[in-house]
């Protein structure tokens, strides 16, 4: 049975870096081969700020002084099982802690004007900048066989900079 997930992204950055993580250690991960920022699914009963500390903390042991809501996207039917994911972007700043070495893949700080010539999904590449240019923003991104087949993207620019803590 389909369901749809709901799930955290988010991108830490500390100047002009940011947190990736290369998928590569996964066997049977939709994402191997591919550049994403940090997070992960929403666990019953736990709010979306607190999966996005979480998950943060859980991949490369770091915590964030500060979380901004980014935007939400809708990926349908986007999983081997065919559910929907719900994702809720982050920015988040002031990184702290050790970094630790993450199981899903190799995390590495890049500088933001290299991120687009990363191997990310195709979608990413039409979000992404907005991301790094503090725009608010809800879409859809649509894959067919890991291929990109549409995206919609919307701005909330009113929503911009709401700081979460």
């Amino acid at each position: 049975m389909k369901k749809r997930i709901e799930a955290t992204l988010i991108y830490l950055m500390e100047g002009d870096q940011v947190l990736m993580l290369e998928r590569v250690k996964k066997k049977g991960d939709i994402h191997i081969g591919k550049w994403n920022g940090l997070g992960g699914k929403v666990e019953l009963g736990e709010s979306i700020k607190n999966c996005a500390i979480r998950e943060l903390k859980e991949e490369s042991g770091l915590s964030a002084e500060r979380f901004e809501f980014a935007g939400h996207i809708t990926f349908p039917e986007f999983d081997k099982n065919g559910n929907d994911w719900s994702v809720h972007v982050f920015r988040a700043f002031g990184p702290s802690g050790e970094l630790i070495e993450c199981d899903e893949g190799h995390l590495s700080w890049k500088h933001k004007k290299d991120l687009l010539f990363l191997n990310l999904w195709e979608g990413d590449k039409h979000f992404l900048p907005y991301v790094l240019s503090n725009k608010t923003f809800f879409g859809e991104i649509r894959y067919q066989s890991g291929e990109l087949s549409s995206y919609s993207l919307e701005f909330a620019d009113y929503l911009s900079g709401k700081d979460l803590n």
